[in-house]
């Protein structure tokens, strides 16, 4: 939380953690412990740099885009200190990425910074560009479920977002977050309709009955409800009337669709990119005034932010579910009371 303002902030990588583990989120986002940044996320934010530098350059030619990216990309990558195993290990992990931004730009890069250049002509001003575009919903709690909370909660918060740069579309404002591969969505990548799998597996995740845990796939959901609001409020800043808004994810260490050719010493890859839009927005409503908010969704990210504002972070209502899926893989496990008294607790 801040302390400089009156209303407490949260994050949305704050949201993912605490859907995760309370616990793990008071380790991480209250007393600020850091834990271990994984290799990857180094490497995509170098790709993540380079894309959006030449995003900014206002070209829209694909081959020359394509070039600016990879310029910088090498300039970033002769100051990246990653350990590698070997020099062969290091230039086909760049190749990798190369790769990567070839992909991007021939999948949407294209048709995304000739979507910048059009919005901004429209815009009064104003960065559309990052990466790192900062956004924020302010959320209402007066209504939220405070759960064993204080009763002197705050009645709202602003939750904080990024995107990595806002294009146009037709008549459709998008914005557009690099991540390192959209595994973690789980189903919303393959459904575009919240009825049915999408809301059982929303409504399942904080049923204490149920034995599911779907922490990722719950946190986009949440995430997608700040961004489209923070979207509607950059819209509005900038003069763009009454243009719908859009969550596009890019991921950007996804091998999944990455083939190697180790006798040519090629690299090829394609991405797999989704608009998370479409699983959150209830069409009628949306199409009828081009303002939604998916009341499920918004009253759970009303709950969920009281709770991580107010405390008291106690895991021990979904203990079994996060022992199984959050404690092996987690940075804070060593100095977490609650996994300590498990592992030295008597049976019996």
């Amino acid at each position: 939380m801040s302390d400089a303002d009156s209303v407490p902030t949260l994050s949305a990588d704050g949201l993912r953690t605490g859907l995760r583990c309370p616990r793990q989120y008071e380790f991480a986002h209250v007393h600020d412990l850091e834990g271990e940044a994984a290799a990857v996320d180094g490497r995509v934010d170098l790709l993540r740099t380079a894309l959006c530098d030449a995003l900014r350059s206002g070209e829209t030619d694909g081959e020359a885009l394509e070039g600016l990216a990879e310029d910088r990309l090498a300039t970033l990558w002769a100051d990246h200190d990653e350990r590698f195993h070997s020099a062969t290990q290091r230039r086909h992990e760049r190749r990798v990425l190369e790769a990567t931004a070839a992909a991007y730009v021939e999948a949407v890069g294209v048709d995304h910074a000739a979507g910048i250049e059009r919005l901004a002509a429209a815009a009064i001003g104003g960065e559309l560009v990052g990466p790192g575009l900062p956004l924020s919903s302010t959320v209402d709690l007066s209504g939220a479920d405070r759960g064993d909370g204080p009763a002197s909660a705050p009645e709202s918060v602003r939750i904080d977002a990024t995107v990595d740069y806002v294009t146009g579309d037709g008549s459709s404002l998008v914005g557009v977050r690099f991540v390192p591969t959209v595994a973690p969505l789980g189903l919303l990548r393959y459904r575009s309709d919240w009825a049915g799998d999408v809301a059982a597996l929303f409504t399942d995740h904080f049923d204490p009955e149920s034995a599911a845990f779907d922490p990722a796939p719950v946190g986009a959901l949440l995430e997608t409800a700040v961004v489209l609001d923070g979207l509607r409020g950059l819209r509005d800043r900038l003069e763009l009337g009454d243009r719908t808004c859009r969550y596009v994810q890019v991921p950007l260490a996804d091998r999944s669709g990455t083939a190697v050719n180790w006798v040519r010493d090629d690299v090829e890859t394609s991405l797999e990119i989704v608009d998370l839009t479409d699983v959150y927005v209830d069409h009628h409503t949306y199409g009828m005034t081009h303002e939604h908010r998916n009341a499920t969704v918004d009253d759970r990210l009303a709950s969920v932010a009281a709770a991580l504002v107010s405390g008291p972070y106690d895991p021990e209502e979904r203990w079994a579910a996060i022992e199984d899926h959050a404690c092996p893989t987690c940075d804070y496990a060593v100095c977490c009371q609650d996994y300590i008294a498990r592992e030295v607790g008597f049976d019996g």
